[in-house]
């Protein structure tokens, strides 16, 4: 009976580690939801249909990009957080929703460590320093000059409170030392419209959204916020460049999912994105959205959202940043 005993469960041994691999072979045997927390045609939305386009090959299982748009993100998180973690359903993560809202929430019903199942970098965008062509200032130093003789006045727009932006500003007022004018808007298309009218001086504006009026000569790029230059800006220099060193605030995206998705599964979505984010045609298409550094593995993933709350919590502490809950 021992003999028969220890047989048995050396045998179910072998089909609880041989489970996780069947599992990955055999998934997806359903449609994938790839939940996105920002309206059709912004950033977000546009990276995670290239993804999905190429996964739903890759599968032969339909990726179906579903946005549920709300709290700059935070409401698609919110949602994903409490789906069961079999793979049936993907968030693309955002900076506001797994960077900034762990500080600036303090309400938040989900916990990033806990809730998600990091899988994937889609990409890092940095922001564009960005003005008005006939805005008196039109470099750093004499912003900075302009900002410590009129201290609260000069105005800088944003997506929103807690946005990407919003924190860029916060940022840059604390190593500056200034005081300015935050004007939160509802989203970038409002913001860049007054902007290019003249109501407002300033912004730090997702470069994806104000490529095309940089080009346009509807405004100025002054500085980009990442440590190096974007491709798609070569000429403009980095905020590090201009005297801040170590000053980077970036948009990102990622792929995540919620908390007990199997490692075999996750592991699989890792290695067919990095062999998605490798090809030409796509590498193409980031660059035109400037996103960069897309992949790598799961564990840098995890290990970077973990030093952007860390970053971002320092930021908000120092600056006693606060936003409507």
């Amino acid at each position: 009976m021992q003999r028969r005993t220890l047989i048995q469960a050396a045998g179910s041994a072998l089909v609880t580690l041989a489970a996780p691999r069947v599992l990955a072979e055999d998934w997806p045997s359903a449609p994938v939801r790839l939940i996105v927390g920002f309206p059709p045609g912004g950033g977000t939305d546009a990276l995670a249909r290239v993804i999905a386009q190429k996964l739903t090959v890759m599968w032969g299982q339909t990726v179906i990009v579903e946005t549920k748009a709300g709290v700059a993100g935070v409401l698609a998180a919110d949602y994903v957080a409490t789906q069961p973690g079999d793979g049936s359903i993907l968030l693309m993560a955002h900076i506001n929703s797994h960077g900034l809202a762990p500080s600036l929430q303090p309400k938040l019903r989900y916990n990033v460590e806990r809730d998600f199942v990091p899988i994937v970098m889609v990409g890092i965008t940095p922001n564009l320093l960005i003005a008005n062509p006939n805005e008196k200032a039109l470099t750093l130093p004499d912003i900075v000059a302009r900002c410590k003789a009129e201290p609260g006045r000069v105005s800088f727009g944003s997506a929103g409170q807690g946005s990407a932006q919003h924190m860029a500003l916060e940022m840059f007022k604390l190593r500056a030392k200034i005081d300015a004018l935050h004007v939160p808007y509802k989203g970038s298309g409002p913001l860049l419209t007054d902007l290019i009218g003249g109501q407002i001086d300033y912004s730090f504006e997702t470069m994806t959204a104000a490529t095309p009026h940089v080009k346009g000569g509807k405004v100025v790029a002054i500085a980009q916020t990442r440590l190096k230059r974007a491709k798609g800006h070569p000429t403009v220099p980095t905020m590090q460049e201009l005297g801040y060193p170590g000053f980077e605030a970036t948009t990102w995206y990622g792929l995540v999912a919620p908390a007990k998705l199997p490692n075999a599964i996750a592991d699989k979505i890792n290695r067919d994105v990095n062999t998605i984010l490798a090809m030409p045609d796509v590498q193409e298409r980031m660059d035109t959205y400037g996103a960069e550094d897309g992949g790598g593995s799961r564990e840098k993933f995890r290990a970077f959202i973990a030093s952007e709350i860390a970053k971002w919590a320092q930021v908000v502490k120092e600056g006693n940043v606060k936003v409507d809950s």
